[in-house]
């Protein structure tokens, strides 16, 4: 089964790393689409890779529009989201699909390493297995989700909607708050990403907006996640 691997990009000195992690997987059946959110910097590092991805330039509008447009352009049967800062391990979408069939799984995300500029692993961020009521009641605390550890059937965003544009920092965890709503996140206890933690990251940034957004998504699903069930 194809996987979408949806790279947004704007600006970022890393994209070439992230691409090669990309376009290098052990999985045979992969599309990479790289979509430009406007950048007016780094673009020059996408050129030598042109001939293997879709290449999508789009007026800036954040990462939740980028990701959005890479999903209106995705032909795969699962979703998988790499920032420009990060990258997969080679066999991440093998070992990660395997999983999810293996598990009847439409939704996963894995363990992860931290890296530095120069991909010196600093750290392995781990979690554990969860009932899906107590992995929901775990959202309402914060987000434990690296969004670039996800894999997701695309039939269940287009079930549950694409990102929200109207989070401009926190759409992935509104994401998962989402999706959870229909059907279970599965955890595969391996570390498959690098997220690289360095001066000019997002999170360290926009800490404040990232806070903001997440109490608001807070209070919203700590009403929905008492309502029924939806059908999966």
């Amino acid at each position: 089964m194809k996987v979408s691997i949806i790279i947004p990009f704007y600006n970022c000195p890393y994209v070439d790393q992230a691409i090669r992690s990309a376009i290098h997987q052990t999985y045979p059946d992969i599309e990479v689409i790289v979509v430009d959110d406007g950048s007016t910097k780094f673009t020059e590092k996408i050129n030598p890779y042109r001939h293997r991805i879709k290449y999508i330039r789009k007026s800036n509008g954040g990462t939740a529009s980028a990701l959005n447009e890479g999903l209106r352009h995705a032909t795969g049967h699962y979703f998988a989201w790499l920032s420009s800062d990060d990258q997969f391990v080679a066999d991440k979408i093998q070992k990660q699909v395997t999983f999810m069939q293996r598990n009847g799984s439409r939704l996963s995300y894995t363990a992860f390493k931290t890296v530095d500029s120069n991909n010196t692993i600093i750290s392995e961020i781990r979690s554990a297995p969860m009932r899906h009521g107590t992995f929901k009641q775990r959202l309402l605390q914060g987000c434990p989700v690296n969004g670039c550890t996800v894999m997701a059937e695309i039939s269940l965003m287009k079930q549950a909607g694409w990102f929200d544009e109207g989070y401009k920092f926190a759409q992935d965890y509104e994401m998962w708050c989402r999706l959870s709503l229909f059907t279970p996140m599965h955890y595969f206890d391996e570390s498959l990403v690098l997220y690289r933690v360095h001066p000019g990251m997002g999170t360290a940034r926009f800490a404040g907006g990232i806070a903001n957004e997440a109490q608001q998504i807070q209070q919203t699903y700590s009403k929905l996640f008492q309502s029924p069930r939806r059908k999966k």
